[in-house]
């Protein structure tokens, strides 16, 4: 079910102090506020510039002006987001926010440190990356979409407008009279999302009037069907690691079904060495593994920026 702003906000009950990520457009003006509304002296503003477009310092201008307008306190936090060989421009950006959130609250550790941090995506954005996944032929973690809460770097990070269409949004902004500014980047076709966002999401809620709901439910079951998938994992690991450091052993694998393998290896290269494989390199893998029936059989395939071999009975992963 979809929420009201007013609603969410109501909801959301992260530990305090609370930073909330502040780029100065509609949504994370309305967090912002709603948030420090709701707990007074205990929230901070983050602003990440990203340095990637010109407009990126009006963007922090703003920020400033807006904060000291309601007296909020404002962290800016200045990162290099260019992205590095094989990796997204988007993906770039959003490993060096998380960067700027953990330093922040390193920082902040001799008084009171930030213990949670709001991003202000909404239910629209999680239709668009349901979306985006399946176009892009996802897995099911993939069609998970954004969760609504995890942690990292020890934070915890929280989505509470998840269930709050984006004109909902808006319509409370705009009752609040709040201003706000718009990154020009969001009307650039040339990006996938933004295609998404322009061209597919207002045909398809014009067929489909209850779509931003649908869309958001469906992605709340695959996220359900990945927790299992996650949990069968950590079972399956604990059968087929075989040393001290957890390695997988190629006989114990291989008494798992093709399907079990490939969650477990998965698991295995995401949360041992933080790697996600192609669906091409994670198939190559499993065709070598079925056909490693004998000591002598050499394994070594490229897998993300390193590759898989075997040595003995255990699969390694390294980087040269």
């Amino acid at each position: 079910m979809q929420q009201s702003f007013d609603d969410a906000i109501r909801a959301f009950a992260p530990d305090l102090p609370l930073a909330v990520a502040f780029s100065g457009g509609a949504d994370s003006t309305a967090l912002l506020v709603a948030c420090a509304e709701k707990w007074p002296g205990h929230v901070v503003a983050v602003h990440v510039n990203h340095g990637l477009q010109a407009a990126a310092t009006r963007f922090e201008k703003h920020c400033e002006d807006f904060c000291a307008g309601l007296t909020l306190p404002l962290r800016i936090c200045r990162v290099n987001a260019a992205p590095q060989r094989g990796e997204s421009p988007e993906a770039a950006a959003r490993h060096a926010r998380y960067k700027a959130f953990a330093a922040l609250a390193l920082a902040d550790s001799a008084q009171a440190a930030i213990k949670s941090v709001a991003i202000a995506q909404h239910a629209d954005d999680q239709a668009e990356t349901l979306l985006l996944a399946l176009l892009r032929g996802g897995g099911v973690a993939g069609l998970s979409a954004m969760p609504a809460h995890w942690t990292r770097e020890a934070l915890d990070f929280h989505r509470p407008l998840l269930r709050v269409a984006g004109a909902e949004v808006r319509r409370w902004l705009a009752k609040r009279g709040l201003g706000f500014i718009e990154d020009p980047t969001n009307a650039n076709e040339r990006y996938t999302r933004n295609r998404i966002r322009h061209q597919i999401m207002p045909a398809l809620t014009t067929a489909f009037p209850h779509a931003l709901e649908a869309l958001g439910r469906s992605a709340a079951h695959a996220a359900q069907a990945q927790t299992l998938l996650d949990e069968l994992a950590r079972d399956d690991w604990l059968r087929i690691g075989r040393d001290s450091d957890g390695l997988p052993g190629v006989r114990a694998l291989r008494t798992l079904s093709r399907p079990r393998q490939a969650n477990v290896l998965r698991y295995w290269l995401k949360h041992s060495v933080a790697v996600i494989p192609s669906t091409a390199q994670l198939s190559e893998l499993l065709d070598q593994v079925a056909a490693c029936s004998t000591r002598g059989h050499r394994i070594h395939i490229k897998v993300g920026q390193g590759f898989v071999e075997r040595k003995g009975d255990t699969l390694h992963w390294y980087n040269p």
